[in-house]
């Protein structure tokens, strides 16, 4: 997960009970073997006094930074929702190398167009009412 990332900045205070997803997610990029995918990352503290509600700034290695709001999603989620990112940055990663266009537009023509081997959705239809006829 840490691969994806160059800084994960937490705010919360301790004692606000709204800091569960703070505390696992600090644990997760704590933990050593994301550490070791990715030891440039860096994972910042900042503890607060006031109200201010628990909050998490992650920044991708391609510069764009994320604010979440962690009272109103768990870590598990914001997990997936960086494994979900890290794959995209790596999918454009891949193109770019290879020298294509980020992002890939396909013609609205292909997308309707069938292929070999594959079949339309309304060509399956009359199958499956044959088979609740029959069945």
């Amino acid at each position: 997960m840490l691969k994806f990332l160059s800084r994960v900045r937490f705010e919360f205070n301790a004692l606000d009970p709204r800091t569960a997803c703070c505390m696992e997610f600090l644990a997760q990029c704590n933990a050593a073997r994301h550490k070791e995918l990715n030891p440039g990352c860096q994972v910042v503290v900042k503890r607060r006094t006031d109200d201010h509600p628990p909050q998490i700034t992650i920044t991708y290695v391609n510069g764009t930074e994320e604010v979440v709001d962690a009272t109103s999603t768990t870590a598990q989620a914001l997990r997936e929702r960086v494994i979900e990112k890290g794959q995209m940055l790596s999918t454009e990663q891949m193109f770019r190398e290879a020298g294509e266009r980020w992002p890939v537009v396909i013609p609205e023509e292909e997308l309707h167009m069938t292929f070999p081997g594959t079949k339309r959705e309304a060509d399956e239809i009359p199958i499956k009412i044959r088979a609740l006829i029959s069945g």
